[in-house]
């Protein structure tokens, strides 16, 4: 069997550096045809030496010269600009995207991939929560092309496995809490944005962190997996379970619940959804049951985790709603960790955006980028 040939979009970032030590550690099994990175030239420099890759891209035009002086000569031909990305993925020298770019910039290359037939692994969740309604029509009901990284997705995944779609009763989308699961209303009114990174059980990059932190990640995790595996959003359901070891759950008609467990580890997830539906060996902590001692479960308070709440909405209100939603709060985020907003002002931006932006046009790829830079623009200069 010849090695599986990966397209890695945001190589450098904490899911792109773990997907390559799985191809490190399964030479055999993985080669990569292309890179992409957004402004990080040396470890991109790294990476190419390392992998080889047919081609790659950093976005950061400023830096061309630096990338070109770290790699110095190479047969790897290098492009410059997030625009590359979109033609690269009609090679057809390559088997699967992953997708592990951040935000609204990661919607294009999926819809492209999967309109050049290629199967994507997916990290990137705004592709789905922003236009999930466009990608539906590539998905045809299953996930044959469309490959789910996140643990929780891929949890659902491994579940569903020789299952029944009309035998699905609900889906439990687990989640951790964060390292404010705890505090009242008027402790998150004081939260820092050094206490907002540090999440108690997984190691991620800062957008994400602080999504995890507000619980708005579970909300567009709840979009994800409505478009993902076709249910209705009353199937999807978040609880608090606070050790992160069961990363979801699907109860069945019967009753019966199926979970998929392991302890905290993205390489995981990310690997399965490279080797789906076979398993590859891997070097990650194995579960003790014996020592195991408690399994814990919470309902969500919205109250204190409005940006969950205001995420479901979005799903009702259906439309441009969900892209609002993931703009509003990528520019909030954005001025938080700025010093710019205190903690609680990014649900508040978010319901304010939600409340202005709108939108009748037929829904396409040119209307939700409108939509996403109208939002950001009414976000950036809303003062709270």
């Amino acid at each position: 069997m010849n090695p599986k040939t990966i397209f890695l979009l945001g190589s450098t970032g904490s899911i792109g550096t773990q997907t390559l030590e799985i191809v490190r550690a399964n030479p055999n099994k993985f080669n990569v045809f292309g890179l992409t990175a957004n402004t990080n030239a040396r470890l991109l420099a790294n990476q190419i030496r390392e992998f080889k890759p047919k081609v790659a891209v950093l976005a950061d035009t400023t830096q061309e010269q630096l990338l070109r002086n770290l790699v110095g000569e190479t047969e790897t031909t290098l492009f410059f600009g997030i625009s590359s990305v979109r033609e690269l993925i009609q090679d057809s020298s390559y088997d699967v995207v992953l997708n592990s770019l951040v935000g609204f910039s990661g919607f294009i290359p999926t819809v492209e991939a999967l309109k050049a037939g290629k199967t994507v692994a997916l990290a990137n969740k705004e592709s789905l929560v922003v236009g999930g309604e466009l990608l539906k029509s590539h998905l045809s009901g299953t996930t044959k092309k469309l490959l789910p990284v996140d643990s929780e997705h891929s949890a659902l995944l491994q579940c569903l496995i020789g299952e029944e779609q009309n035998e699905i009763e609900k889906m439990l989308i687990t989640a951790s809490g964060g390292p404010f699961r705890t505090y009242t209303k008027q402790q998150m009114s004081e939260i820092t944005v050094e206490q907002a990174l540090n999440h108690p059980n997984w190691s991620m990059g800062s957008k994400i962190t602080i999504d995890s932190a507000t619980m708005m990640n579970k909300g567009l995790e709840i979009i994800e997996a409505y478009w993902l595996f076709n249910l209705p959003l009353e199937k999807i359901e978040p609880v608090i379970h606070p050790q992160s070891i069961i990363h979801s759950m699907v109860t069945f008609t019967d009753g019966s619940t199926k979970a998929q467990m392991g302890y905290p580890d993205m390489k995981v997830p990310i690997q399965y959804a490279l080797t789906w539906p076979n398993r590859l060996p891997l070097e990650t902590p194995r579960m003790d049951f014996s020592q195991l001692r408690e399994l814990t479960f919470e309902p969500v308070d919205y109250e204190r985790f409005p940006c969950l709440k205001l995420a479901m909405d979005s799903i009702n209100i259906g439309g441009y709603a969900p892209a609002v939603l993931n703009a509003s709060n990528e520019v909030a985020v954005e001025r938080f960790l700025a010093g710019e907003i205190p903690y609680i002002s990014i649900s508040e931006i978010v319901e304010k955006s939600l409340e202005n932006i709108h939108c009748s046009e037929t829904l396409s790829v040119e209307t939700l980028t409108q939509i996403d830079n109208d939002t950001r623009e009414f976000a950036e200069n809303l003062r709270i």
